[in-house]
């Protein structure tokens, strides 16, 4: 999908209302194939990235674990670990 997009469920602090819209508007973006669109086609644009921010908000909220919560430093150390072994 799109790898920009970051898995937002189970980290501490919690993911903020910016977090999951920007990945919203990553999806829409992805979806739509451009990265910003026509006048023509904002209101539609908009509406989709608030309509897909409401539904992550809820599901995010819904969501349950038992496994204990990520932070973002570990989240970024493993990024950086893939990328040495990728590089070399």
């Amino acid at each position: 999908m799109c790898r920009s997009i970051k898995p937002l469920h189970n980290l501490t602090p919690p993911a903020t209302a910016e977090e999951v819209h920007d990945a919203a508007l990553q999806y829409v973006r992805k979806i739509a194939g451009s990265r910003t669109p026509g006048r023509a086609n904002q209101a539609a644009y908009d509406e989709a990235v608030a309509a897909i921010t409401a539904a992550s908000q809820a599901l995010l909220a819904s969501l349950t674990t038992s496994a204990p919560a990520r932070t973002r430093e570990h989240l970024a150390e493993q990024a950086r670990a893939r990328y040495a072994r990728r590089a070399g």
